[in-house]
């Protein structure tokens, strides 16, 4: 296709994009008034969930279906009589799954929930994007458009946004509430330590926009010249998720950073790279940099350090809201592999990184961003203090958004920000552990009605009347990978590992 046509092509897809967004704002003024547990939707309105994973990562299909099944927590609004759902998978959802989700359900049928939840699939079991698959089905989006009863009244909820959701949308006839993806760069880990700057937002010393090993061998040069204690740094590529894509670099040893030989030296110790990702090797990792571009920036390390992040979402209507803050769980190599969150953050430090992932609330709400988004730190505490670090925005929903809005749904409740606590209608304050990551070859012994029977045998189902216990997500994979998520719920950070732990428990005594 020709560059001018294409262009072209694009600016008429836009125009049409951005007239269905226009939408968003009286819709907002219905949905957004809403609440889990007060007001409720008073018209019918329809959500067509896309949980479609359009990154650059390879996963095998169980882990993609996994991935996609992961936003089943959106049936928890059926509880509203006036919402019907549209559920999108590359395959079919097992039924037994399904059935899970809607028994949890509190103050409606299962019958009036299952009738107004619609599900659909390609029934394509190759690795590519959902959105991918649904695009070359033209009659299967039809489908999906007479399903929507009123399209004034629907909108689209992906799981993030690129320009293949955004021609999703335009085909459906309905507007997305996601960030447009021509803020895609907002999102890049070049493009956050841009924003870092602009904003006055503190985050750890480096260089962005970095193409090439000359490009890193300059950057780490300038950094150790400025800061010659640096021991270690961090490569990221630009677009890499829950830390794939990053590597860290040991310094120790090189020599000075006026000495002659130091980049050479340099240029040498790249190949040491150590990469977050298995079965990476340099040629690869470095092809990528140069296709993608990434950052790099000093490794921030102390005694007493954490990964909080910070959740936000900018409404139709331009508000900021504060969400919600966690403490990421991380693991692999070298730390740097999202594996869960314990929520709330620590109330020392919690207070303090909402302040600054204020400033990118409103940095992005003059931009025109809606949608929910994240803001990643790293804290270390001091001799008398704390100290944060930005590092990274993911503007999509990310591991931290399944089990807030877990919690949110069923409990119906509200986060304050200034206190760092999260409290029910009836002011009872709410914790929890959560994790994507539950892996064990034991486990592939598990069929999910198997993991709801030890669920219910143990009493570690979620109980509407304490608002405590289990909400187990990415179900479908136990068979084939042994692995499974899990929300743990309770009344104390203590309760809330406890339950987290006792299921682990039970769940090992039942495959050993």
């Amino acid at each position: 296709m020709p560059a001018e046509y294409e262009k072209k092509e694009q600016s008429a897809l836009y125009k049409k994009f951005d007239l269905l967004q226009k939408k968003l704002i009286p819709l907002w003024e219905q949905i957004g008034r809403s609440d889990p547990g007060g007001a409720f939707i008073e018209d019918e309105n329809t959500m067509v969930v896309l949980p479609s994973m359009t990154v650059d990562l390879k996963l095998d299909f169980a882990s993609q279906q996994a991935y996609e099944e992961r936003m089943l927590f959106m049936l928890f609004l059926l509880r509203q009589p006036h919402v019907r759902i549209i559920y999108l998978t590359s395959a079919p959802i097992q039924q037994d799954i399904i059935d899970y989700y809607l028994d949890i359900l509190p103050s409606v049928s299962i019958a009036s929930a299952r009738r107004r939840l619609t599900l659909i699939s390609p029934q394509d079991l190759s690795d590519r994007p959902l959105v991918t698959k649904l695009l070359e089905r033209p009659k299967l989006i039809e489908q999906i458009r007479k399903e929507i009863p009123n399209l004034d009244m629907a909108h689209l909820v992906p799981f993030l946004t690129t320009d293949l959701e955004r021609d999703f949308a335009v085909q459906l006839g309905i507007p997305m509430y996601a960030a447009d993806p021509r803020f895609f760069a907002f999102g890049t880990k070049s493009g956050c330590r841009q924003i870092f700057a602009e904003e006055g937002i503190q985050h750890p010393q480096g260089a962005e926009n970095i193409f090439s090993k000359d490009d890193l061998v300059k950057a780490i040069s300038q950094m150790r010249t400025e800061k010659p204690e640096i021991s270690k740094v961090i490569v990221k590529h630009n677009d890499g998720v829950s830390g794939y894509g990053n590597a860290t670099l040991d310094l120790s040893g090189l020599p000075k950073p006026e000495a002659a030989d130091v980049k050479n030296a340099l240029g040498e110790r790249l190949k040491e790279l150590q990469y977050e990702l298995a079965d990476v090797n340099y040629d690869w990792y470095m092809e990528q940099l140069s296709t993608k571009g990434g950052i790099v920036e000093e490794l921030i390390d102390g005694d007493s350090m954490f990964s909080p992040s910070v959740q936000l979402r900018v409404t139709p209507l331009g508000e900021v809201e504060l969400l919600s803050t966690h403490d990421q769980i991380l693991g692999g190599p070298s730390g740097q592999i999202y594996m869960g969150a314990r929520f709330p953050a620590n109330p020392e430090y919690g207070p303090m990184i909402t302040r600054e992932a204020v400033k990118i609330g409103k940095r992005f709400a003059k931009e025109g961003v809606v949608g929910r988004f994240a803001l990643d730190f790293i804290v270390v505490r001091s001799r008398w203090r704390w100290e944060q670090y930005a590092i990274e925005v993911n503007l999509r929903k990310g591991g931290t958004t399944h089990p807030y809005l877990t919690l949110l749904f069923l409990t119906g409740g509200k986060f304050d920000p200034d206190t760092g606590i999260y409290q029910t209608l009836q002011g009872q304050a709410k914790y929890y552990v959560a994790t994507d990551a539950l892996k064990s070859k034991a486990y592939k012994k598990l069929t999910p009605q198997k993991l709801f029977d030890i669920v219910s045998n143990h009493r570690l189902h979620f109980d509407h009347t304490s608002h405590t216990g289990i909400v187990l997500h990415m179900i479908s994979c136990v068979s084939s990978l042994g692995k499974l998520g899990l929300t743990a719920i309770g009344n104390s950070p203590e309760q809330a590992q406890e339950i987290y732990e006792k299921f682990i428990e039970v769940l090992d005594e039942e495959v050993n």
